[in-house]
Parts: C-alpha cells; structure tokens; sequence
C-alpha cells in the first residue's frame, strides 16, 4: 500500500529527480509529484512523495522534516486526502433570480 508524503517549504529551483534522490535513503520512491508554478516553471515550494509502505513514510518523516534542502528546512508530514471536488459547496458566488 503506497502512503502520501507531503513536503513544505522547498526551494524554488527544486526538481524532481533532487526530491527522489533524497526521500530514497527513507525507502523505496514510487513517485515524486513537484508542484509547479504555470507561468515560471519554478517549484512552487511544495510536493508529494509517494512511499511503498506505511514503515517507509514514517521513516522518511523523522529522518527528513526539519532537515535542509539549499537554504531551507523542509517540512515533512503525512498528506492529507483530498476533498472531492463540487461536494459541500454552494453557489458560484452570482445572485440568480
């Protein structure tokens, strides 16, 4: 069962392949997502790292959140599922009559 990882505060000029390398002395990387500004390209400081086990993601926690990436301490926690879009919401914020 592969386990989300979240990592915060990362550098703008973060890649991919840096994250992988990195989150690979925690276990196996199944993959890295880097979330990317649209217009610059650039890291937009955050990404998700997916563990193959549970052990693997806690293990990546401890060793890496706190721990430096160039000139900045990651934060490094479980992600958290994502709400599915368009259930709970109301409106689209227009008066209809």
């Amino acid at each position: 069962m592969e386990v989300d990882v979240y990592i915060g505060n990362l550098p703008t000029r973060a890649t991919e392949e840096e994250i992988q390398e990195l989150f690979s002395k925690a276990g196996e990387v199944q993959s890295v997502t880097l979330i990317k500004d649209r217009d610059t390209g650039y890291s937009r400081g955050f990404a998700f790292v997916e563990m193959s086990t549970q052990v693997e993601a806690e293990s990546a926690i401890k060793m890496l959140n706190g721990s430096m990436l160039g000139d900045r301490q990651l934060k490094v926690n479980l992600a958290r599922q994502r709400k599915e879009k368009g259930r709970g919401r109301r409106g689209g914020g227009y008066n209809r009559y």
